[in-house]
């Protein structure tokens, strides 16, 4: 999961011991303490400015710290009093040009005139237009401090997509309309470049890829597999191209990809499944077909999840049940193996010729239960919408699972059952596209809605 560091600033202008009428502290440093045991108990690495800042000088030391420190991905400003905003704005308009998130966080109490304080600075940043949140909450109430933590979280998952390099290998899989990009526009939302290179170059190097490394790989596989493939020229292509992959995205310097996978290599030299799967367990954002929109939630979610992510097919739904089926064509990170599974993936041939007649190892599971999200990204007239749904993962009883596999005719393929907590027409109405993207993390919801609000895409929540 992401790291995100923070700086936490606490400013008022009665600082320094100063005492209210009746001799207390303005500032109690017990709730600025509390604050921060808040925020480090749910995995935030905190800078201290140690300064409590009031004046323009003060502002400005502060802010220019936090601004040229790449490792700090936001900054919390946290109101031990009352403040004259003017000594604060202009240093937080400076600093907001990095694109690193502002939190303004004003703990509850009349004594020491906090709300005040809180909510004058955020009315000036209002005035001049400077995104924040703002939130008026207690260190010990999990949701308040849920808003400063995923609004956080959230930024410092905007500042790593930023200068990141996509590889598209190929062009459009099968056809799709829906999850094309445009380079352009992903360089202003996102700051990532989009290069692409020709399937053949891959191929090419999986050609060259010692037999002795493709072997070793093959042994290897018990680690996630119940059985190793057997040594066989689809075998080897498999793993050649997973081989070759990782190669050149050392060679090339890109961050994450996508490829068309079928038409094209699928036919002529092997299906990507075992690729997309080791990839996706290794923790690097892909997805197939060249689908960006795809792509995006994958990276989204791995950096996000302490799981693996899955992709696939929303093959099948049920209105009357809330239940989703999810059915990748044989890619899958075989660690999201569940108890019907035994922790562990077996492999099947990929076995569709019309989606790539070379053939190839596939992987094949039943995802393991838990909580987490349904993510989709998509686009509509142009503009990018989020859709999002909670859910919580199930696995059928061992009576049941053959024959809720066999239903869909493509048994070997990896399944996920799920269960929706949303209306489930609505869901189907805002759907974009054939996949849906799995997270494992409640937790995953709210950051995902705050990235979205940071990156300016629109949230179609359920």
């Amino acid at each position: 999961m992401i790291t995100t560091k923070v700086a936490f600033i606490v400013y008022g202008v009665h600082k320094n011991g100063l005492t209210d009428t009746l001799g207390t502290p303005f500032i109690d440093g017990s709730i600025v303490l509390a604050a921060k045991n808040a925020l480090r108990s749910r995995g935030l690495v905190l800078y201290e400015h140690e300064t409590i800042v009031a004046t323009k000088q003060e502002a400005i030391e502060a802010f220019n710290r936090v601004k040229h420190d790449d490792s700090i991905h936001a900054a919390v400003l946290f109101s031990g009093t009352w403040v004259w905003s003017a000594n604060m704005l202009s240093a937080i308009r400076d600093f907001s040009m990095t694109g690193k998130a502002i939190v303004i966080w004003t703990h509850p109490g009349s004594q020491g005139w906090r709300p005040v304080g809180g909510l004058v600075l955020s009315a000036a940043l209002k005035e001049i237009g400077i995104k924040h949140r703002f939130v008026y909450g207690d260190a010990n109430h999990a949701k308040d401090v849920d808003r400063v933590v995923s609004y956080c979280i959230a930024s410092a998952m905007k500042n790593r997509l930023n200068l990141k390099t996509v590889c598209a290998f190929g062009g459009r899989g099968m056809g799709q309309n829906c999850g094309a990009a445009d380079p352009s526009q992903w360089t202003k939302q996102f700051g990532m470049d989009i290069d692409s290179r020709d399937t053949t170059q891959l191929i090419e190097m999986a050609k060259g890829i010692p037999a002795g490394k493709v072997e070793e790989y093959r042994l290897g596989l018990s680690r996630w597999f119940h059985e190793i493939p057997e040594d066989s020229d689809v075998t080897r292509r498999s793993i050649r191209l997973y081989l070759a992959m990782k190669e050149l995205k050392n060679q090339l310097g890109f961050d994450y990809y996508t490829i068309q996978s079928f038409p094209g290599l699928g036919d002529d030299y092997a299906a990507t499944c075992l690729m997309q799967s080791m990839m996706l367990e290794e923790g690097v954002g892909t997805s197939t077909l060249s689908d960006f929109n795809t792509l995006l939630c994958v990276i989204l979610l791995t950096e996000l999840s302490h799981e693996r992510v899955y992709y696939g097919d929303l093959q099948h739904l049920d209105k009357e049940t809330n239940e989703i089926k999810i059915i990748g064509d044989g890619t899958i990170p075989p660690s999201l193996a569940g108890e019907l599974d035994h922790g562990k993936a077996t492999f099947a041939e990929h076995g569709i010729p019309t989606e790539g007649a070379a053939g190839g190892l596939s992987v094949s599971l039943v995802a393991k239960s838990g909580a987490g999200v349904l993510a989709r990204l998509g686009r509509t007239d142009g503009k990018f919408q989020m859709v999002l749904a909670r859910c919580d993962v199930f696995e059928p009883s061992a009576q049941e699972i053959e024959q809720r596999r066999i239903e869909c005719g493509i048994p070997f393929w990896p399944h996920a059952f799920l269960h929706v907590h949303c209306d489930m027409d609505r869901l189907i109405e805002d759907w974009n596209n054939e996949y849906a993207c799995l997270g494992y993390g409640d937790y995953l919801f709210d950051i995902l809605v705050d990235f979205c609000d940071q990156a300016g895409i629109e949230v179609l929540a359920h």
